[in-house]
């Protein structure tokens, strides 16, 4: 039994995570920050836990990560702002990772996207080039440290039913896609296979199963 810690617990990557974990037996702590989100993140078998990780330091995302395993960092700002897309995506991603090493949970999986690098090639009057880049940042701190670090690269996501097999790597072709329900599969396979550490898996629906595509 692994006690995984999910930040950004009602997202909808997160709540289909959640669900996988608990039902396997793992010990998942919801991190929301709205208290009304409670019953939807309990729904799913795991423990709700209110904490705005944008406005806690380091030390206060330690305490809240203190006795887990591992992160899944499953939040963001969402788009529209791009000073809280940077507080959010950007710093508050890299509070974590630092307070995820602090608290001796050093397992961390980072939900990002395809293409996600210093050199993404969005340009800057993209309403996309300020997530771009506070994701790279994020993902660039996280492969520095000296967590056991796997990074997901997800394309367009899709609430297509999921099927249990993806294609991973190669270019991202437009109308690319993957459904959250794979994403939330391969979040839960990797957080089981140590094997994974250390890479960057961008992946699309695709014909193979998941745990073939992740050998």
């Amino acid at each position: 039994m692994a006690r995984v810690a999910i930040i950004g617990g009602h997202g909808k990557i997160a709540l289909r995570l959640a669900k996988i974990l608990s039902d396997r037996g793992d010990k998942v702590s919801a991190i929301i920050r709205n208290p009304a989100h409670h019953d939807d993140v309990e729904a799913t078998g795991a423990d709700p836990v209110v904490a705005d990780v944008e406005n806690l330091d380091t030390a206060q995302i330690a305490s809240v990560l203190a006795d887990h395993d591992a992160v899944v960092w499953s939040a963001g700002a969402g788009g529209g702002d791009p000073k809280r897309t940077m507080a959010v995506d950007r710093d508050a991603a890299i509070r974590s990772m630092d307070a995820a090493a602090s608290a001796g949970a050093n397992r961390y999986v980072m939900v990002s996207y395809f293409g996600a690098r210093p050199d993404h090639g969005v340009p800057e009057d993209n309403s996309f080039f300020t997530y771009a880049e506070a994701k790279s940042a994020a993902d660039s701190h996280l492969v520095d440290s000296d967590l056991q670090w796997t990074i997901l690269g997800p394309s367009a996501l899709t609430d297509e039913p999921g099927t249990g097999q993806i294609a991973v790597g190669g270019d991202r072709a437009a109308g690319d896609q993957v459904s959250r329900d794979n994403v939330a599969l391969v979040a839960a396979a990797v957080l089981a296979d140590p094997a994974t550490t250390g890479k960057r898996i961008e992946f699309n629906d695709g014909d193979t199963p998941i745990g073939d595509a992740l050998a």
